[in-house]
């Protein structure tokens, strides 16, 4: 779903025009950018095998509870940086919204506590455990959230400004994502 949170961020680019795109796409991304100093220190764990195949351990960036701590992290920034409340929660719920999009791919790997504590149970639908219809989705979620952003920048660029460029870009960018993660 890596593709998928890059197209909710853009999607949200309408709802949130003072913040930065490279901002909304940071915060969709901040659960993985965090696991990934964590797999550095050896505290998070992935083996990828290929689409939808990876092994999972990120018990703390990945838990309900670590992520929702994680989008508390990002609502600060938001009214740190932007100074308002719309900034904020939509930075909170942009980063909220990784986890909300990982429990549908990722099978059961993702902890209400973080570190598991307690050793609850650990959830997730699954979805990757289907290539094609987990790749579909994504691919519909990419092309739906590019269309919104389009849309936006084109009825709100300044006439001095070539609205397409911003999409173009976000094009391309999607564009090498699914190339890199087909299945």
């Amino acid at each position: 779903m890596f593709l998928g949170h890059f197209a909710v961020a853009a999607a949200t680019k309408p709802a949130a025009p003072k913040i930065p795109v490279w901002m909304l796409f940071v915060a969709s991304q901040l659960l993985d950018l965090l696991f990934a100093p964590l797999m550095a220190l050896g505290i998070e764990h992935i083996t990828v095998a290929s689409y939808g195949e990876a092994t999972i351990q990120a018990y703390y960036t990945h838990s309900l509870v670590g992520a929702l701590v994680i989008s508390a992290g990002a609502y600060w920034l938001g009214k740190r940086f932007w100074k308002t409340n719309t900034a904020a929660w939509t930075l909170a719920a942009l980063t909220f919204s990784h986890w909300l999009l990982d429990l549908i791919v990722h099978r059961q790997d993702m902890p209400l506590l973080p570190g598991n504590l307690g050793r609850l149970p650990l959830f997730g639908i699954g979805l990757w455990s289907y290539p094609w219809l987990s790749y579909g989705l994504e691919l519909a979620v990419a092309i739906v959230g590019w269309l919104i952003y389009a849309r936006w920048a084109s009825r709100n660029a300044q006439p001095t400004v070539r609205w397409y460029m911003g999409p173009a870009v976000v094009a391309i960018l999607f564009l090498l994502f699914i190339v890199m993660d087909h299945p």
